[in-house]
């Protein structure tokens, strides 16, 4: 049954108020997804992570979608050990390969775990998906339970502005099918996008020296990650991009949003506006300042002693 426009505008209000979520994230593609899982783990008083997803990629580093995912696992495991938090029960693989233009489920352990959440969710209490790669397992859920959305809201960071020029953006050129399924599921959906909007939250290696790096393990664990993206680190600063989608998660008024027809997306990656599309919640900015400061604060706090 189609989720109500007035049905769906609820789910994406941005209210005050702690939100369960779980996160979907290839975190070892590059090194914004570990201090973004960080900042939601250390905001118990905002958040309930239920679950952490490895998702899928391609880069230099990798030979197919599964060996991304599979890096990613381990990625998430190095940081929980770390913050001492136990991962069993906690993390799940993801799916091996992309949705793609067929547009058929694929099965992992995430998909099954997400459809499993949602459907024991309620619409008064969603279950807030947040999602910062490939949208592969997301759509995978929604494709094989699609009785699920409206139990969920996924707040995906993924693309550009949407006056942007083109919408190849690393996210969402993995996997273009998994992209027009979760915009034309209806699914309550956040866009957060990434150039022309959290391309504005970064951070230099002189900030992360002496804020992030003296705390205990994970603090130097983080500083390596980031400093080791970048040889000259000389004027240097680098996009912490998926901090957009937790700061929305932990508090909206750090990602402030307006509702807009959700777009169309091309298989070429360009976005077509169609006014009598359902409706979305797009992330026009994010508030650098204030979510650095939370972060760094509750960092130190959490090494303190």
């Amino acid at each position: 049954m189609p989720l109500s426009e007035s049905h769906r505008l609820a789910m994406l209000a941005p209210t005050a108020g702690k939100r369960r979520i779980v996160i979907d994230t290839d975190t070892f593609n590059e090194i914004d997804d570990q201090f973004a899982i960080v900042h939601a783990l250390l905001s118990p008083e905002s958040v309930t992570v239920e679950a952490i997803y490895a998702a899928p990629f391609i880069n230099e580093t990798t030979g197919d979608p599964g060996d991304g995912m599979e890096l990613s696992y381990q990625e998430i495991l190095a940081l929980l050990e770390r913050l001492s938090i136990p991962h069993e029960g906690l993390v799940h693989r993801g799916v091996t390969r992309y949705v793609g233009p067929q547009k058929k489920p694929v099965d992992a352990p995430a998909v099954d775990d997400l459809i499993a959440r949602a459907r024991r969710s309620s619409p008064d209490d969603p279950l807030h998906v947040v999602a910062i790669g490939a949208i592969s397992n997301v759509a995978s859920a929604l494709l094989a339970a699609p009785d699920i959305i409206d139990r969920i809201v996924v707040v995906w960071l993924g693309g550009h502005a949407i006056d942007w020029q083109h919408q190849a953006e690393f996210n969402l050129e993995q996997d273009v099918g998994g992209v027009q399924v979760l915009f034309d599921s209806g699914v309550p959906l956040v866009l957060v996008p990434c150039e022309g909007v959290t391309s504005i939250l970064h951070s230099t290696v002189p900030e992360i020296e002496r804020y992030v790096e003296p705390q205990g393990e994970i603090g130097r664990f983080l500083a390596m990650r980031f400093k080791s993206y970048s040889d000259d680190h000389v004027g240097w600063a680098k996009e912490i991009w998926d901090m957009g989608a937790t700061a929305w998660a932990l508090d909206p008024a750090w990602a402030p949003s307006v509702l807009m027809p959700t777009p169309v997306l091309t298989d070429d990656m360009h976005y077509a506006l169609d006014r009598s599309r359902h409706l979305m919640r797009y992330v026009y900015t994010v508030n650098r300042n204030p979510i650095m400061q939370d972060f760094i604060g509750k960092l130190a706090a959490s090494t303190a002693g």
